[in-house]
């Protein structure tokens, strides 16, 4: 509270650190405020009778995970556990268990929010009704979240794992992944990717570093089912590498944090689409060969099932309708390399333009996105100029995917 008078009584840009993933940089700034709660803000406790958690902003979904696994209890988070739960959560939050239990923002029961005039707020469905409804996929617009209360599923142990499918077999398994993700149990998460193979025990030798069609699946229903749910991602191409197996769940979504060191260039951008068109494809089996960098990845996220049954204007989060959230991932170590990784990103989401949504998933984009606002939140960006307007009017909260109180 003391940080957010300062940054505004001395109108100094104020940037709101959690898990710092913010792929544009806003969660940091130059000869401004940076109020970050990653150092000293990552408590959570757990009550499992209730099936809730309350988890403090600067929490990683590791540390929300290590704490709700303990009772055998999850809920929606990402795909790397050192993601922060607050800006995924913010943004609206997909994850392995968006199908079964809907996105992060979806499973949010309140928040504690310090807004732009200094004060502490508790936003829920009973209290501050309209703050709480642009929290959930408004990002960081509106204030600093200081502890989210989540509700938790029963999901303690799954199978899960990763299949490598060859090039020549992409397109199959992007046409197998857009017909059966539709119908297939909600319990199943899953998503196709384009990645060069990493220096994995599993992988053969001889194909480290070539790019290959990937699927990540999870299956959180019932282990001994586990199995024959994902026999038919196994049966859809020869398998050049898997490793699939019951595990934590915890450790799967940890699994691939070793990918994505602190240090990284990053730059992405994001697409919606109700439907994996055949001309979307075939972009796909275009660019998606060329990722440049072992870091660097493009994932379809699927949105469906839980997610649909959310009305449109039940929270910011306007794209219930959208069946597929892709990302194209550009992620490097080298700044010598910025202009040709960044170009492979570009192109790839031209191609990919004519087949989308017009908006896209603001947790995935780049800071030259701002652009994409309104798209991003169709009709309920009005709303939330409103709320921000009401909670913001000088606009402090201004280093994200900006909402503009004057519209």
């Amino acid at each position: 509270m003391t940080a957010v008078d300062f940054a505004r009584e001395n109108e100094l840009d104020l940037s709101v650190r959690g898990g710092s993933h913010s792929v544009p940089g806003f969660s940091t700034n130059d000869d401004g405020v940076v109020i970050d709660l990653s150092a000293a803000m990552r408590g959570v406790r757990v009550d499992p009778r209730s099936r809730t958690a309350r988890a403090e902003g600067g929490c990683t979904w590791g540390d929300l995970d290590h704490a709700t696994h303990a009772f055998g209890l999850a809920t929606t988070g990402g795909i790397i556990s050192t993601t922060g739960i607050a800006g995924l959560t913010l943004g609206g939050g997909i994850g392995h268990l968006s199908r079964g239990h809907g996105l992060s923002a979806d499973n949010l029961i309140s928040a504690d929010v310090v807004t732009a005039d200094g004060r502490f707020l508790q936003a829920g469905e009973q209290e501050n009704e309209d703050l709480f409804w642009a929290l959930r996929g408004g990002g960081g617009n509106f204030g600093v979240v200081t502890s989210f209360e989540y509700r938790l599923h029963p999901v303690k142990d799954i199978y899960a794992g990763l299949f490598f499918f060859p090039l020549d077999r992409a397109r199959d398994v992007l046409e197998f992944y857009r017909d059966y993700i539709v119908k297939a149990p909600e319990e199943l998460g899953m998503f196709p990717a384009f990645q060069l193979a990493p220096p994995l025990p599993f992988i053969p030798e001889s194909e480290h570093g070539k790019p290959f069609c990937i699927v990540i699946a999870c299956w959180a229903g019932p282990l001994e089912q586990g199995e024959n749910a994902l026999a038919p991602v196994r049966d859809v191409a020869p398998v050049v590498a898997e490793l699939v197996t019951p595990m934590p769940y915890p450790a799967f979504n940890s699994a691939f944090d070793e990918l994505y060191p602190r240090g990284l260039q990053h730059y992405w951008k994001a697409s919606f689409a109700s439907e994996l068109t055949d001309g979307a494809i075939e972009a796909h089996l275009q660019n998606g060969p060329r990722v440049p960098a072992v870091n660097s990845a493009v994932h379809i996220y699927p949105i469906n099932g839980a997610c649909h049954r959310v009305a449109p204007d039940a929270t910011a989060f306007a794209y219930r309708d959208a069946t597929f959230a892709t990302v194209i991932a550009g992620m490097w170590p080298d700044p010598a390399r910025n202009s040709e990784n960044i170009q492979w990103v570009r192109d790839y989401y031209q191609a990919l333009e004519p087949h989308s949504a017009r908006g896209g998933y603001i947790n995935f984009m780049a800071g030259d996105d701002t652009h994409r606002i309104r798209d991003n939140y169709r009709e309920n960006y009005d709303r939330l100029v409103a709320v921000k307007r009401a909670y913001d009017p000088g606009n402090l909260f201004h280093m994200n995917q900006n909402i503009k109180p004057e519209g």
